[in-house]
Parts: C-alpha cells; structure tokens; sequence
C-alpha cells in the first residue's frame, strides 16, 4: 500500500493518468460522489467550498462511485453534464472508482485505512481531508454536509498549518 495519498496514480475524467503528489502542498477534500442519491445535493455546497477555499489551498476531490445502491450509473461526459448544468461544478472530477469491495481503488484502500474511524466507506459522499503532506487526518460521513462547522474547522485547521 502506497505510503501517502501522494503516491497513488488516478484517472481524471477525461482518461488522463494524474499523480495525486501534483497536489502537495494543498489541503485536498476527497468525496465519493454519485448523481442519483439523497446526499447529491451536497455537490452544491461542495462547489462552494472549492470557490470559498480554492485561494488558500484547498483543493475539493470529487470520486465517481456507483457501489451504493447503484447511485452513479452513468458515463464520465453524463456525469460531467449533470454536474456542471445542475450544480455548476468546477472542482475536479475523476474517473469512476469502486471505494469498497474486491475491485477497491488504492486510493480508497488507503483513505479507508488511514482515516478514523477505520473501515470501508459506508455510503456516497463520505468526505476525507488530506493535510498538504498527503497525510489522511479526518473522515466525515455522509451526513455531514459540507457546510457543516465540524468540516469547516478541520479545513480552516489543516489550511492555517
């Protein structure tokens, strides 16, 4: 298992391959997205949050995930489409992972074994804060929204380090 966030290789949405260690030196806010789930209305707060944050450092990470209750079923360009004509995302997008299971994305073995608490993720748009050295130091379930002061203090503190 690689050593930090920053040696793990994903794909962006347009198929290009992308190191996350392009982001050291940046506060990242990981998040398994889906377009058909309850929480998808958080794509809106966490657009806010990238605009709001995006000066100081924070970089919001957005995961494609289709393991829970088939939630993400559609195509990159159709979950680009929906997410930038319904939610005017600008974060970064990547191409569709699995964050559980036997196909599990390295990334999320790591995020996942990292972060407390320990264990898979649960259900879509559980959040993960990344410290600029690639160091897992904070896990938010689902329903914490991205508005929430307990995410927002643990952002204000790893972007003031």
């Amino acid at each position: 298992m690689p050593s930090t966030i920053s040696d793990i290789k994903v794909k962006t949405i347009a198929g290009e391959d992308k190191q996350l260690g392009e982001y050291a030196g940046k506060v990242l806010l990981i998040v398994n997205v889906a377009s058909q789930c309850g929480y998808t209305p958080q794509y809106k707060g966490l657009e806010e949050l990238s605009k709001k944050y995006s000066a100081a450092g924070l970089r919001v990470l957005g995961f494609p995930c289709n393991d829970f209750g088939a939630q993400e079923p559609g195509s990159n360009s159709e979950i680009v489409n929906f997410c930038t004509t319904k939610y005017g995302v600008t974060f970064e997008l990547f191409d569709k992972v699995h964050a559980k299971g036997s196909q599990q994305h390295p990334l999320y073995a790591k995020l996942t074994s990292a972060a407390d608490p320990k264990g898979e993720v649960s259900w879509n748009f559980e959040k993960f804060l990344v410290s600029k050295q690639g160091e897992v130091v904070a896990r938010f379930r689902s329903s914490v929204g991205p508005d929430s002061p307990e995410l927002i203090a643990a952002i204000d503190r790893e972007l003031a380090k």
